[in-house]
């Protein structure tokens, strides 16, 4: 570098020419090519667009389900469209169509019988547009098939030997002698009622096959009618099993079923529902719906849970809910099971406290809640609380138990025993003492008591204040007197020369059925079982009179009473 530096006209850090030199516009040199072709973008895209799309149905636009839209509506029509119209009514959210033979609902059997007080979504009806030419199913249309399949249905099944086609049961089963005939009307379609062994033939082929309708949380919903029919093409009995919160009450569920569909309920075990879909019944000539596209969205009902409920203070709420927090469930709910029992486990359970629990831990916060609502209105009850995933219940200020109070019946004069007793036996603390004469039981129980009172085979005490002497001497005195009654009276005895003898004491048959009223008062068709089932053992007819075990100790307590 020191010898480059020290060379005379070299300057190492020299400027660039102010002015480059300009190319020859003769030379014949062109500009080099790049070695790969320079790629042609399209022009960017804006970010937002604004495009106005058309809309053939306003319910497109509907707003998210967790949109706070509150709109609040009265009873009668909230949106009209022509002859289709949206309705606020007893059932809720309803939707009329021309020509539809009733009302069209999301859900028939899982409707609350409180009025809406709002509702989630604008007022849209669920269904294709009338303008459709054809039934909306979400794909466009298939190319028509060049082949011609031939249709069946109940009235044209089949032939036996046809390949290629699904089994098709035949009408009925009808009488001997008899054919299909076309049906209107539901009593016409349904035929004559099932025999036993028409019911048995029909639902043993189902008992065991998972060909079946599922009935979940949202009970009996609109778009299930056409399934049923669906099912009802090919076969005479529909199989529906119903779970979660539509059990809690079936005799709802199962009537919707037979109004909305048109069929008879031949078997029910549970949760599972066999429907029928009548003897003459016709796939083609059936009832269509049209299918909602879409689930709209539930209104907005009155709370259940208030803070003072009717009949009570806000104090005492408050204190009913802090008892209930020790109280002990009565059961606990299992996720989409079958709660038919439910109604009767509480009304049961409220004989004996005020205050009842149910668990429902794992299930749906909707699910126990619809539960809770359903309990409101058949238990009846009032609900307190949804703490904990649990269901408090009280039984009301208006709470009547279902079992009829128990007469006090005082004992028959002709027994021989006082009801009286001495005021030596009576006790100081019977001022204390609960009074407990009235018990709870059933009719037949009570009937049974009353008889047994009358003939003195039992003994009802008015007072239970008794001391032990006083209670032992009492018992005692009521022992021999019915035994002796019992096996004192007298014996027709008939012999035959060769040993072999009956006996029969008549008068005491003859009271045995004067106390009891015959067998029909008391015990139903169902009670009483057939002889044929069990074998009877003959009583031996040889013993005398008066060796009986029984006759001895009545015959003991004669002499001690001397």
């Amino acid at each position: 570098m020191p010898i480059l530096a020290s060379l005379p006209g070299l300057n190492l850090f020299s400027s660039l020419p102010s002015n480059p030199p300009q190319n020859d516009a003769t030379s014949p040199t062109p500009s080099p090519s790049p070695p790969f072709p320079i790629p042609k973008y399209p022009p960017p895209r804006k970010r937002n667009p604004q495009r106005t799309l058309p809309q053939s149905n306003p319910a497109i636009s509907l707003p998210h389900r967790r949109s706070n839209y509150r709109k609040p509506v009265k009873k009668g029509v909230i949106s009209s469209d022509g002859d289709r119209c949206v309705v606020i009514g007893e059932n809720g959210v309803s939707y009329q169509l021309p020509g539809a033979p009733f009302e069209f609902q999301f859900s028939y059997s899982e409707t609350p019988k409180a009025e809406p007080i709002a509702i989630r979504e604008p007022a849209f009806l669920p269904f294709a547009p009338p303008t459709m030419p054809r039934p909306w199913t979400g794909k466009a249309p298939l190319i028509k098939s060049k082949k011609k399949i031939p249709l069946f249905d109940s009235f044209n099944p089949p032939p036996p030997d046809k390949k290629g086609v699904k089994y098709v049961e035949m009408p009925g089963p009808f009488p001997y002698g008899k054919y299909p005939k076309e049906g209107k009307t539901r009593e016409e379609i349904l035929g004559e009622p099932l025999k036993k062994w028409e019911i048995k033939m029909l639902v043993k082929p189902l008992l065991s096959d998972n060909r079946q309708v599922n009935l979940g949380r949202d009970g009996l919903t609109h778009n299930m009618l056409d399934l049923i029919h669906t099912h009802w093409k090919r076969r005479r009995v529909c199989k529906i099993k119903c779970k979660g919160v539509p059990t809690v009450d079936m005799d709802n569920v199962c009537r919707h079923i037979e109004e909305k569909t048109g069929g008879k309920i031949i078997h029910r075990v549970g949760g599972v529902v066999y429907l029928f879909r009548g003897r003459n019944y016709n796939y083609r000539t059936r009832p269509q719906y049209p299918v909602m596209l879409w689930k709209p969205a539930a209104p907005v009902y009155p709370k259940l849970i208030q803070e003072a409920p009717e009949g009570l203070t806000k104090a005492e709420t408050d204190v009913l809910r802090k008892k209930g927090k020790s109280l002990l469930p009565i059961c606990k709910l299992a996720k989409n099971g079958v709660y038919a029992s439910l109604v009767k486990d509480v009304r049961d359970a409220f004989e004996g406290s005020p205050l009842v629990k149910i668990d429902c831990k794992g299930m749906h916060a909707s699910d126990y809640k619809k539960i809770g609502a359903k309990l409101k209105e058949l238990a009846p009850c009032v609900l307190l609380s949804f703490d904990d995933e649990q269901i408090l219940m009280w039984r009301g200020q208006d709470w009547k138990s279902m079992y009829p109070e128990a007469p006090s019946t005082l004992l028959p004069s002709k027994s021989g025993i006082s009801s009286g007793l001495d005021d030596s036996a009576k006790s100081a603390d019977d001022c204390h003492t609960p009074d407990i004469k009235n018990g709870i039981s059933s009719p037949k129980m009570m009937t049974l008591w009353n008889n047994a009172i009358e003939s003195n085979k039992a003994l009802l005490l008015d007072e239970i204040a008794l001391g032990p002497d006083a209670l032992l001497e009492k018992v005692e005195e009521f022992e021999g007197i019915s035994l002796v009654t019992e096996h004192s009276c007298e014996a027709l005895v008939l012999s035959s020369e060769d040993g072999s003898g009956s006996s029969m004491a008549e008068s005491e048959a003859g009271s045995y059925s004067e106390d009891f009223g015959g067998e029909n008062e008391i015990y139903s068709d169902d009670d009483i079982i057939n002889d044929e089932y069990y074998d009877v053992e003959e009583v031996d007819s040889s013993i005398p009179l008066g060796s009986l075990p029984v006759d001895k100790i009545a015959e003991r307590l004669r002499r001690e009473s001397k």
